[in-house]
């Protein structure tokens, strides 16, 4: 019979490192002021966001070529109930280049 062999790791010895300091205790401050207020969105960008999911949304039809609003007209002239709230916010923004136009309008066709 052969005789069982382990592992290399078994012939030394087991040290565990003593902590500096001894035990430190979990603190849980809050994040700066600045921190927080980076985090939250400001309504623009929820804005913008909420543009680039329907700029995302192929049951809309595609979005290259033309306005976002062109766009919501076109999928509401075929019957495919684009959401009010992108119509209201694309009309309230109208002059605004960065709202009217798809995700995609920086890309050549």
């Amino acid at each position: 019979m052969t005789t069982k062999r382990g592992l290399i790791t078994d012939s030394f010895k087991v040290v565990k490192k003593a902590r500096r300091g001894g035990k430190r205790e979990k603190r849980r401050d809050s994040p700066p002021p600045e921190e927080a207020e980076a985090k939250i969105k400001t309504v623009r960008e929820e804005e913008l966001q909420k543009l680039r999911q329907f700029d995302l949304d192929w049951r809309f039809g595609p979005c290259t070529g033309i306005s976002r609003l062109q766009r919501w007209e076109r999928a509401k002239l075929h019957g495919l109930n684009p959401p009010e709230e992108i119509r209201y916010l694309l009309l309230q923004t109208h002059t605004d280049a960065e709202y009217n136009q798809s995700l995609w309008s920086e890309h050549p066709l």
